[in-house]
């Protein structure tokens, strides 16, 4: 006994010096969390989170939860309080309070939870969880209320560059599409997408075309509004956020430039006469004419009026200020290009339409849309839809279709079906440049 106890009183000694004085001995007994996916996602919002434990006689009753990106604590932060032996909050709560502690959206990061009461103290649980953002785009530039002259002589320079701040970590791929609208107007032109990226460089003819397709006039300086979607794509669903809209004056320079072909299919009249279309008024116009009769002729006019005009030259070449008619040898719908510095020009079969359980055809006929020269936008004045699907196709084939495939008024080229879920007349337009397309019931 003389040899033994020295010895028992240095393992002793040695216990308690392993122990670690700073943090209390554990004695409420916490339990595993009810989260049922470690990944949160805006649909769970509204749905309950809830921590329960068991409390050692004498505790006081009023419990704090905490949260930790450590398992030490070092820098806890309060999630809750408590009179009973259980927590319960929204996942969206949670969410927000993961944000506020330094976790970044997308990114799965060890989370460590107690419970405290006094000098009671729970054991610690974990688990890896992924937050969802709740932070929109903010734009950062161009600044509200600034103002921008395009420059028509530097065309391919960077006009401006469209920055924002956003949730800075990425799990996933996060789409932005930068689009702009005359002020207060619904209707948006896209500038651009990039992913993973925060900015947008836009050069003087995209900026140009994009703020004429808004109605600005060129020379005149015009209130532009400029918005940033963020959007992204995962197993528990699909996050979307809009930034608020900032507004800066933009002034454009003439960039579109139109001819006119007055014939015989309107009565050789300019002032009604189809326009041709050159985007960047690099000499070569397009429009889009139903001819009536075969071999229907007509002219070029550089206005809507006889003054000036191109002439046939003999097969597909034209000649300023003389020259015959030119000759349309088909019905229907053709496209008609006309290059005034080559001094050519061309007509093919071209026509849109629509089709598909909804139409008045069925899948078996499209119903054919009609050009408009003044929207630059093929249109149907009014159909009757039924209960079903539609889709765009050129041509009355399906060499070249076009769907929605988020139903969000987007083409895409062999696309979804295009659902319709209530019957009725409608307007239908395709705007087949910027490839979006709207319905109206009338």
């Amino acid at each position: 006994m003389v040899f033994i106890l020295p010895l028992l009183l240095i393992n002793a000694c040695r216990d308690d010096a392993d122990k670690n004085w700073t943090s209390p001995e554990a004695n409420i007994h916490l339990y595993s969390t009810t989260l049922s996916s470690n990944t949160l996602y805006p649909s769970m919002e509204n749905n309950s989170f809830r921590l329960a434990w068991d409390a050692p006689a004498g505790a006081t009753g009023n419990y704090t939860v905490q949260i930790s990106t450590t398992p030490d604590f070092k820098t806890p932060l309060a999630l809750g309080t408590a009179t009973a032996n259980s927590y319960t909050t929204s996942i969206g709560a949670l969410n927000t309070a993961l944000l506020q502690a330094g976790y970044s959206p997308y990114t799965q990061t060890m989370l460590y939870i107690r419970v405290m009461s006094g000098t009671n103290v729970s054991n610690v649980i974990s688990l890896g969880v992924t937050p969802y953002p709740v932070a929109k785009p903010i734009i950062t530039n161009p600044l509200a209320g600034s103002s921008l002259i395009l420059d028509q002589a530097n065309q391919s320079g960077i006009a401006t560059t469209i920055k924002w701040s956003d949730y800075s970590t990425y799990g996933v791929t996060v789409n932005y599409l930068v689009e702009i609208a005359a002020s207060g107007s619904s209707t948006f032109y896209p500038l651009g997408t990039v992913q993973n990226v925060k900015m947008l460089d836009v050069s003087n003819l995209l900026m140009d075309q994009t703020v004429l397709k808004t109605g600005a006039v060129a020379n005149v300086a015009s209130n532009i509004d400029i918005k940033v979607t963020a959007s992204t794509t995962s197993a528990g669903g699909n996050i979307v956020k809009v930034s608020d809209i900032i507004t800066m004056k933009v002034t454009p320079y003439q960039l579109e430039s139109f001819l006119y072909a007055p014939g015989g299919y309107q009565g050789w009249n300019p002032t009604t006469a189809e326009a041709l279309r050159s985007a960047t008024s690099n000499g070569v116009y397009i429009g889009y004419i139903n001819f009536t009769d075969p071999n229907s002729e007509f002219k070029i006019t550089t206005a809507r009026n006889w003054d000036n005009s191109y002439g046939s030259a003999g097969g597909n070449s034209i000649v300023y200020n003389g020259g015959g008619n030119l000759v349309a040898p088909n019905t229907g719908y053709q496209k008609l290009t006309v290059n005034t510095t080559a001094l050519t020009f061309s007509l093919e079969a071209y026509s849109w339409g629509v089709i598909g359980s909804a139409t008045p055809g069925g899948w078996d006929n499209d119903t054919d849309m009609v050009w408009n020269s003044t929207t630059q936008k093929w249109e149907i004045a009014s159909i009757a839809l039924a209960v079903g699907d539609i889709k765009f196709r050129l041509n009355n084939g399906w060499d070249t279709n076009f769907g929605d495939d988020g139903n969000n008024g987007t083409l895409e080229p062999g696309g979804a079906n295009i659902p319709i879920t209530e019957a009725g007349n409608y307007k239908i337009t395709f705007d087949e440049e910027n490839l979006v397309w709207t319905k109206t019931k009338l």
